[in-house]
């Protein structure tokens, strides 16, 4: 337990509560590096998660890289599997391999990811202990998905369940969109928002008649990586694009922020649980509160993170210094958030909502 800006986080005893160990691999001969910013909602008389697992084939030759690369064209190769392995040498000198999630060329362009991602779905009646499905839920599909899918978020919307994901391929990183009633049939939506934008959430229900999304655009050259929100009459056309809380340079979220949880009614507002990065690249979690009838309208903001990476397993890692929201589950006045840790592990936080909205309504 610990206290950050008046709010005491309660981190489960459990913690983590699902690692790559649990997972068994999609494809035989490949291993799994990082299961986390899994999707969350509930679900009749469970809690469902959509994991986002990363893997790749087993690297064992310490001077090679083994980049997996899902086949836009859906074909199989001899293994029967639809990717395909590029395999670099770690000494050519033209490739940069400091960042082990990476590799880009000399002018700082990706060119490849070092691990693939799908989505996959575990469930719980308590919500720690989850049973997790051997294969495959989701996989990447089309060409621009060829690097994988990641980061799912989960809106119950009036009479089925609404899933956002990043896309991800050298096109570029696009936001896609996938329907279900039942998580058992999955109709695909295809890409909603181009590249670059990720971390979408949509809103539990309409606003003004209107579906509403909280999205974060990456701009090139000008501009930071800022919250904006969107409307659409069908879900698939998004307009109406508009700015609502950006980076605050020289802060603990200086480099990015983007939308974590699906928002929160409350009488007051809609509640984010947002994350934002430094240039260090150290993640936390924050707060905001918008209004109810103009979500672009922005009531209060938290200054500084309610929650940091303390525990070890938030601090080392694939990639140490994150915790990385996708979701929560609300239960009376408690809010249990589920999030990634160091980008390898999934863990479960739970703190008092009452709490977070005294400290939201003292910073108006």
């Amino acid at each position: 337990m610990n206290r950050i800006a008046s709010v005491i986080i309660t981190r489960c005893e459990s913690n983590p509560i699902i690692s790559p160990h649990m997972i068994q691999p999609s494809i035989p001969g490949w291993e799994v590096i990082g299961v986390f910013n899994a999707g969350v909602v509930r679900h009749e008389e469970e809690i469902i998660m959509l994991l986002r697992v990363a893997e790749r084939p087993m690297q064992d030759d310490p001077e090679l890289v083994k980049c997996p690369v899902c086949r836009a064209d859906g074909e199989i190769d001899a293994t029967g599997e639809p990717f395909e392995v590029i395999t670099l040498n770690r000494q050519d000198p033209r490739y940069d391999l400091s960042d082990a999630r990476v590799v880009r060329d000399r002018n700082g362009n990706t060119i490849y990811l070092t691990s693939i991602s799908h989505l996959r779905l575990a469930r719980s009646k308590d919500g720690i202990h989850f049973e997790i499905d051997e294969h495959p839920t989701i996989m990447p599909q089309g060409l621009l998905e060829t690097w994988g899918i990641e980061d799912p978020r989960i809106t119950k919307l009036e009479d089925e369940y609404l899933i956002t994901y990043s896309a991800v391929s050298d096109k570029g990183v696009g936001v896609g969109l996938i329907r279900t009633p039942d998580f058992r049939t999955f109709k695909r939506e295809g890409i909603i928002l181009p590249p670059t934008n990720k971390d979408v959430v949509i809103f539990p229900e309409r606003i003004g008649g209107k579906y509403m999304m909280l999205h974060r655009p990456v701009p090139s050259g000008i501009g930071t990586p800022d919250i904006w929100l969107a409307e659409s009459e069908d879900l698939k056309h998004w307009g109406c694009h508009r700015f609502v809380i950006g980076v605050r340079p020289g802060s603990w979220e200086s480099a990015r922020i983007g939308a974590g949880c699906v928002p929160i009614r409350t009488k007051e507002g809609w509640l984010i649980l947002y994350h934002g990065a430094d240039e260090q690249h150290r993640y936390g979690m924050s707060a905001a509160l918008l209004s109810l009838d103009d979500p672009s309208r922005v009531i209060a903001r938290l200054d500084e993170p309610f929650m940091l990476p303390e525990a070890e397993y938030e601090r080392v890692g694939f990639f140490p210094n994150v915790v990385f929201a996708c979701g929560a589950i609300i239960d009376g006045d408690d809010v249990h958030m589920y999030y990634g840790a160091a980008d390898e592990h999934i863990a479960r936080a739970t703190f008092r909502l009452s709490e977070l909205m005294s400290l939201l309504l003292a910073a108006r």
